[in-house]
């Protein structure tokens, strides 16, 4: 037991030497903290671009009309907003961008969940109209993107509240997204 242990310590060293001998290598340069260089940013300060495609006052403007003002609520896997002074309260704007998202994808899960879709079109692009059963105070419309992906809108006025049309406004939204993709 002792022979074998032995011989397994042994063929052991023997690998870890070959394994340093044979990794000798200079590497010229002044060694770095990881992240000081100029070509790696570490606060990660871009990845929630999408959430500015579209301003608060466009935001405001087109859920809300004048007198509103949009302030965001969430950043993170989707984009949030409380539209203050719309009409029959506070509303509230959910955006989404999937890059790897597809029209396809969204209407299954539509059909899952019980929600009416209808085909809307954005020119070169093509769209889904997305309602929940009996809240006529919601809507969404999901686009394709330019390049891949969708990016979507969704629009929730003060249930029962005297409002526009949820459509108009989420449709309004991703025509300014689109063009902004562009």
């Amino acid at each position: 037991m002792r022979a074998r242990r032995g011989a397994a310590v042994v063929a052991a060293l023997l690998a870890v030497g070959g394994t340093v001998v044979g990794c000798g290598q200079t590497v010229r340069g002044t060694p770095q903290a990881a992240g000081a260089g100029d070509s790696v940013n570490t606060k990660f300060d871009k990845l929630l671009r999408e959430c500015e495609a579209v301003t608060l006052d466009q935001i405001a403007e087109i859920i809300g009309g004048k007198g509103s003002y949009a302030q965001s609520s969430f950043y993170g896997a989707v984009c949030m907003w409380d539209v203050l002074g719309a009409p029959g309260g506070n509303a509230m704007a959910t955006l989404n961008w999937y890059e790897n998202g597809s029209l396809t994808n969204e209407k299954a899960n539509n059909d899952r969940l019980g929600y009416s879709t209808a085909n809307v079109n954005f020119g070169e692009s093509l769209g889904l109209e997305t309602r929940r059963p009996n809240d006529p105070d919601s809507c969404g419309i999901s686009a394709a993107a330019p390049d891949t992906g969708i990016v979507g809108w969704w629009i929730n006025y003060r249930a029962g509240s005297a409002h526009p049309d949820p459509c108009a406004s989420a449709r309004k939204l991703v025509e300014l997204t689109l063009n902004l993709a562009r």
